[in-house]
């Protein structure tokens, strides 16, 4: 499927709903990273969707729907031993999520669906971990 005009940030955050709108917000008072909206055509989850990168490095991946939305976050190996103790103390749904992400290419990629604020909390402290990773790597 083709893309359709690009949305703009206030179209997206309508569509991701007040979480959304929120997340946007701490990463950019947090990390001062802008979004970068983006057309995927990726059989996992195709159409449009907005990255958060620091540099080089992924930080997180949010793909809209209706009121609710869904945050890519990649945990790699050398984060893992740390994102295990964090995952002790969270929801069942983001340990089963964890638990059930096969590794691949070295990684599990959590599709969080972020449907309400212990969610997006919990998605916050594994960007979090991602972004320590960044400050001791420099």
């Amino acid at each position: 499927m083709a893309p359709t005009a690009q949305p703009t940030a206030g179209e997206l955050a309508l569509a991701g709903g007040p979480l959304w709108r929120r997340l946007c917000e701490e990463l950019g008072e947090r990390y001062w990273i802008q979004p970068k909206i983006e057309y995927s055509g990726c059989s996992m989850a195709p159409g449009w969707n907005v990255k958060y990168r620091k540099g080089s490095r992924a930080v997180c991946t949010l793909y809209p729907a209706k009121g609710i939305f869904t945050c890519l976050v990649v945990i790699g190996p050398r984060e893992e031993e740390r994102a295990r103790l964090l995952l002790g103390g969270m929801s069942p749904y983001l340990r089963d999520l964890y638990g059930n992400a096969k590794p691949m290419m070295g990684a599990r990629w959590l599709m969080i669906e972020i449907a309400d604020e212990r969610t997006l909390t919990e998605a916050l402290a594994l960007i979090a971990l991602r972004m320590e990773k960044e400050k001791m790597e420099k």
